[in-house]
């Protein structure tokens, strides 16, 4: 059967019991993640010393009785503690399947954990697995010395120049992430962001409250004056640093504090011990904008980042789809790439959909 584990007590235990994950399994960053109409559950399925995880947001289908299921923002997906090459898949997904019908879950959206393996075969036959694009991370199991020759040779200059200049410190202080938000969120309106990456005040001081993971904030400053000009939030969790969030002063652009920053945090996150940062990757999964080509400055290993869909009831998904779109018959749906449909904010005005 699925154990539905709703109590952070128990859910931490039971991520102790896989080992290594990250912070985006976390009972906190699902607490911190969920929306209003949002509920946090970690599904749980046990076959003998076998244990398979699957952290979900659920959500109410607004106007119906069904609903549905998504992950959070980042990187998560199923875990297990499965090397066993007798274990029969088939019998958890039978399951699975059973637990999503029970509870009226109409269809199921994962981002999978590039660096989390045997994600896949658990749900292979279940919906789809398909392509968002690809992230970039540093070995840091690797020298000081070759990480930094990966590095492209503009990086390199950028960087030296850089710490002739500016300072990288750890933020300890509340003016310090207050100085960071305005950062960030100036950031996000330059670029031009919706409204869901405007996090108040409340979401930051979570976040760096927490005692699941270990938040980390790093600001660098200008010697001279003294001014924070970039800042970000890296989160450590078992091997893995996450590049969470991260802002800077527009008028000090030509001095790359978020590369500093990050490079700053590869030195210290390799004393550590800790044997990958992660980057991320482009907007929207791309490969060739200007934050991807940002990002693949410190490094040409890259990891394919993918999506899980799965339509758990097709009947009630058509009928929730052709409702929608019949609101919108100049619409056509099958052009509309965005999962589930029914969730799909359509305009008439320029026919085509908010991301």
């Amino acid at each position: 059967m699925i154990e539905t584990i709703k109590q952070k007590e128990e859910w931490v235990k039971q991520l102790e019991l896989i080992g290594n994950t990250d912070f985006y399994f976390t009972y906190d960053y699902h607490q911190l993640s969920k929306n209003d109409h949002e509920n946090p559950v970690l599904l749980k399925y046990t076959e003998g010393n076998c244990i398979i995880l699957l952290p979900l947001l659920i959500r109410n289908i607004n106007g119906t009785s069904h609903n549905d299921a998504t992950s959070v923002y980042g990187y998560a997906g199923i875990l297990s503690n499965i090397n066993e090459s007798s274990f029969d898949v088939s019998k958890f997904q039978d399951k699975l399947h059973s637990y999503f019908m029970d509870n009226k879950i109409i269809t199921v959206f994962s981002r999978l954990h590039p660096f989390i393996d045997n994600q896949e075969p658990l749900i292979s036959g279940l919906g789809e697995v398909t392509d968002q694009g690809m992230v970039v991370y540093l070995d840091l199991s690797l020298p000081i010395e070759v990480q930094r020759a990966n590095f492209n040779r503009r990086l390199k200059t950028y960087l030296n120049k850089a710490r002739k200049v500016c300072t990288v410190s750890e933020g300890n202080h509340q003016d310090d992430l207050d100085c960071f938000i305005d950062l960030y969120h100036e950031n996000m309106r330059r670029v031009d962001a919706t409204d869901s990456y405007f996090f108040d005040k409340t979401y930051f001081d979570r976040i760096m409250a927490s005692e699941d993971y270990t938040p980390q904030l790093m600001i660098c400053r200008e010697n001279e004056s003294q001014k924070i000009i970039g800042a970000a939030i890296f989160i450590k969790k078992d091997n893995i640093v996450q590049y969470h969030l991260s802002g800077l002063d527009a008028d000090f652009y030509e001095l790359n504090p978020i590369k500093l920053i990050i490079d700053e945090m590869r030195l210290i996150s390799t004393a550590e011990g800790y044997q990958l940062l992660n980057l991320g990757g482009g907007r929207g999964g791309s490969n060739e904008d200007s934050l991807f080509r940002f990002k693949s400055g410190f490094s040409k290993e890259f990891k394919n980042f993918r999506l899980w869909k799965y339509i758990v009831n097709q009947e009630i998904y058509n009928e929730l789809t052709n409702e929608k779109f019949a609101q919108y018959p100049e619409i056509d749906k099958n052009q509309i790439n965005y999962f589930p449909k029914y969730r799909a904010t359509l305009s008439k005005e320029i026919n085509t959909l908010e991301v």
